[in-house]
């Protein structure tokens, strides 16, 4: 997880957030335990109340369960569940925001495909075309 908080969101809210990244990027699998609260809190250095509550946002969510004594787990079906909401989340509210964009800029479907895999777009020689 990275060090860094930003002021535009509660913190809570950012570890939250953070978290779901990890189960959606396969860091945390469906049935891990989520590092524990006093762990979090030490390593970032954040009240523990405040990692408790982002834990209990993604308990409330349904995808992180308590075990009494043993620690938070993510859930089976977490990643599934965060899929179908995060892809959601992302056509009604980022995806427009991005289309405009890439209106008003001009920008082609091919500039877009080339540039989204991290090669930068070579000029072909006359030999090459």
């Amino acid at each position: 997880m990275d060090r860094e908080w930003n002021d535009n969101q509660p913190i809570y809210r950012q570890l939250r957030d953070r978290v779901v990244a990890m189960i959606l990027d396969g860091v945390l699998k469906e049935g891990d335990p989520l590092p524990s609260v006093r762990t979090v809190a030490a390593d970032y250095r954040l009240n523990p109340l405040t990692v408790l509550k982002g834990y209990q946002e993604l308990v409330d969510e349904e995808l992180v369960e308590k075990r009494r004594g043993l620690g938070m787990f993510v859930k089976m079906g977490a990643r599934t569940a965060l899929l179908k909401g995060e892809r959601q989340k992302f056509l009604t509210e980022e995806w427009p925001r991005i289309y405009d964009n890439i209106q008003r800029l001009g920008l082609t479907p091919e500039e877009l495909l080339e540039n989204g895999t991290g090669r930068r777009a070579k000029a072909k020689t006359k030999e090459e075309r």
